[in-house]
């Protein structure tokens, strides 16, 4: 499905390769949007004789193909692979990285699906892990030991907004002889390039900002190495959990539109963040945009701007941080992100319970945002009748 439009090569600007990475007008219609290819087997011109290489859809699609060759274009790798969710994506890469006996650093404040997923599932087939602060190369390593195969990031990191010099750690972890993994769901490709920075595999919940508008379940592998992406692909066919046909389209859609809406998404973030710094309730924002944000240089290094995603602590304990998330209105109150419309969660009590206990718990004053596209001032005004005003 390659044309002038969509070479991974091609010379051209992140805003004209996200509506034509992939994207071919439809050869028999001239249908300028991809067709959603809701067919589960191909029609051979003879035993063995594929047309475009497609037998049967969980090998192959040509509405995954199209996405999976838009992700790689974004983010500047040689192979994009789109899943059923962005834990779909970490299982696979993690079986195709490792085997028994290996061991991975991962955050201390990691994404608690990623975190269950470590604790409850790869622990048992022998894999290990230790827990490191990845803003502080020094932690991570200090964690490092001779059986390490991958250190893993989230930068932004969820849910504390921590940031990790991609950089530094791409060294460290070229020295130690392990993969670096780049979680970039809270930046996006338009705001962050982990591969130029030196990391290996790209991890994508598509679900949030490629998405865009909370109506999809997806997951993203980017690599620019081709070996890898060939290992990962034959681990995706195998295992299976692949990005289905109207997914993947709903997915590439809403890709057309990432930067316009990353710009906005930033823009609102950052007028309530400056507000909530202000505010006597609230006793602590993590937002890197912010330039008391222990992160905000390193990020301002790496990232175009800071994204939509803040976290804020509020005074009077959890009970203080449910009732804010109760009392919004124009803040949906749900899991999930990135969409264009605004989300409040109690993280300890939502998409963190699984860590509780751990080394990875989240404050139970925590409350996180994700702040859509609507009119700043509307969502300002609905924070601070939320926080009592």
């Amino acid at each position: 499905m390659s044309d002038e439009h969509n070479t991974p090569g091609a010379a051209r600007s992140f805003e004209t390769l996200a509506i034509h990475a992939g994207n071919t007008a439809d050869p028999l219609t001239g249908a300028v949007v991809p067709p959603i290819y809701q067919v589960s087997t191909y029609k051979q011109d003879g035993v063995g004789g594929l047309r475009g290489g497609y037998e049967y859809s969980r090998s192959a699609n040509p509405t995954r193909t199209a996405l999976e060759e838009n992700l790689a274009a974004l983010e500047g790798g040689t192979r994009g692979l789109a899943f059923a969710s962005g834990l779909a994506a970490e299982d696979c890469l993690l079986r195709t990285l490792l085997a028994p006996g290996d061991h991975v650093v991962i955050p201390d404040d990691a994404y608690g699906g990623t975190f269950r997923l470590f604790a409850k599932v790869v622990s048992r087939w022998g894999v290990e892990f230790s827990v490191a602060d990845t803003s502080d190369p020094a932690s991570v390593r200090a964690a490092l030991t001779d059986r390490t195969k991958a250190i893993w990031v989230e930068t932004p990191s969820n849910p504390l907004l921590g940031i990790t010099d991609i950089a530094a750690l791409a060294d460290l972890a070229r020295t130690a002889g392990a993969k670096l993994v780049v979680d970039n769901t809270f930046a996006s490709p338009y705001l962050q390039q982990p591969l130029a920075l030196g990391a290996d595999v790209i991890v994508h919940s598509t679900t949030k900002y490629m998405g865009g508008h909370s109506d999809v379940v997806g997951g993203a592998l980017i690599t620019n190495d081709p070996a890898l992406g060939e290992e990962l692909a034959y681990h995706q066919n195998a295992m299976g959990a692949v990005a289905g046909p109207f997914d993947a389209w709903l997915v590439l859609r809403g890709i057309k539109t990432l930067a316009v809406r990353m710009d906005r998404h930033s823009e609102n973030a950052t007028k309530i963040a400056e507000m909530l710094t202000r505010h006597p309730r609230v006793t602590q924002v993590l937002y890197p945009g912010l330039p008391e944000h222990p992160g905000h240089e390193v990020a301002a290094k790496q990232m175009r701007a800071f994204g939509g995603m803040i976290s804020f602590r509020v005074e009077g304990g959890e009970q203080a941080a449910v009732d804010v998330c109760n009392n919004a209105k124009l803040f949906t109150l749900g899991e999930s992100l990135g969409g264009v419309e605004s989300l409040i969660e109690h993280p300890g009590r939502m998409t963190h319970a699984s860590v509780a206990g751990s080394a990875l718990e989240v404050p139970a004053d925590l409350v996180r945002l994700s702040v859509g596209i609507e009119s700043a001032d509307d969502l300002l005004a609905d924070l601070r009748q939320a926080l009592g005003d």
